[in-house]
């Protein structure tokens, strides 16, 4: 089996896959103990995954005046390593691409140097580009790093994606996984579609990034497409809210896998779960905003517990939005069975070495 195949089956198995933040310090430099040990936290917590330079590790990483996409990919590279090396439990890397082709070539070929797995590719600013145009765009960065789909929603700089693109996406033999985060039921079911006629259920793997729907969609069996086809369903979850609260996350995929293997006496609970994670998604996103405050929201989340420092972004407007941190007050109230924050608390100095 070579090391395509292999992913292909970690995938397959599922994982929570945290999408990792960026550790500032006030001055918003990059705090490499913190920055390490957000990577400690996600590793020890059972996360299948990291994903490293995507929209929660910011996007101006990339810009030469911040210069930090290098870094902040070798540092979360070098601590799963040390992390397999002394549990010899495998961790998944997924660098984040963007950008037009000649860059983002240029971010899987140094992503693939420092042992990254897959690319997930962000078509962030290919608004108006003709499909077959983003498809070869999409087939030369896979002829570099296995490729994870990436539909970003719109709100925070996606452009709409038909069944029919998700079905050319399809036909690109080193893709290996699609992370599906529309925020919307519609776009979302377009992609199973593809991937139900694609006949490639047992090559790739559909991972959610609704994290307005997280359960539902883990715990649903999509239609094939046909009344006899194999259903679909998600393998995992590759998410912004699961940078926070990481080891109760990976709990509730466990149930999640319980129920899927047929303990329907706690569907119920695990539902109402979700509609609770749901409704503290909505605090540390910043929904009513249109997702305006969501780093800083997830930067808050963190900061409580003691792995940020501050909740400070490269942008130094970038803040929560208003009535935001009572918003975050209330969840952090009603839902104290969502977090971890004893379990950081028991780890947090070893983490911080």
């Amino acid at each position: 089996m070579d090391a395509t195949d292999q992913i292909r089956r970690l995938l397959l198995e599922g994982m929570v896959i945290p999408a990792h933040p960026l550790a500032l310090t006030a001055e918003r430099r990059l705090d490499e103990r913190r920055q390490v040990a957000l990577t400690r936290y996600y590793c020890d917590a059972g996360a299948g995954g990291i994903a490293v330079g995507v929209h929660t590790t910011q996007f101006a990483i990339r810009e030469p005046r911040v210069g930090l996409f290098l870094p902040v990919l070798r540092l979360a590279a070098d601590t799963a390593s040390e992390h397999e090396r002394r549990t010899g439990r495998r961790i998944v890397r997924v660098a984040g691409v963007c950008g037009r082709t000649a860059q983002a070539i240029g971010e899987a070929g140094l992503a693939r140097d420092l042992g990254y797995d897959a690319a997930l590719l962000s078509l962030a600013g290919w608004e108006g580009v003709p499909s077959a145009d983003v498809i070869a765009h999409c087939r030369e960065v896979a002829s570099v790093l296995p490729l994870f789909g990436f539909y970003l929603q719109p709100a925070v700089g996606g452009r709409p994606l038909d069944e029919a693109f998700w079905r050319d996406f399809l036909e690109i033999p080193n893709v290996v996984g699609i992370k599906v985060a529309p925020f919307d039921r519609y776009r979302t079911l377009d992609v199973v579609r593809a991937l139900a006629a694609s006949g490639r259920q047992a090559e790739v793997a559909l991972y959610t990034g609704n994290d307005d729907n997280i359960v539902a969609d883990l715990l649903t069996e999509f239609p094939g497409p046909t009344s006899v086809a194999p259903r679909v369903r998600f393998a995992g979850g590759l998410l912004g809210q699961w940078a926070v609260w990481t080891r109760r996350a990976v709990d509730l995929f466990e149930r999640v896998r319980a129920v899927r293997a047929g303990a329907r006496t706690c569907t119920r609970a695990v539902l109402a779960l979700g509609a609770e994670l749901t409704d503290a998604n909505a605090a540390l996103f910043d929904a009513g905003h249109r997702f305006a405050g969501c780093l800083p929201g997830i930067h808050e989340a963190l900061r409580r517990p003691g792995l940020l420092a501050g909740r400070w972004c490269l942008e130094p407007a970038e803040d929560l939005s208003a009535g935001q941190l009572d918003a975050i007050d209330r969840v952090y109230a009603r839902y104290p069975h969502l977090r971890d924050d004893e379990f950081v608390s028991e780890r947090l100095d070893g983490w911080l070495r």
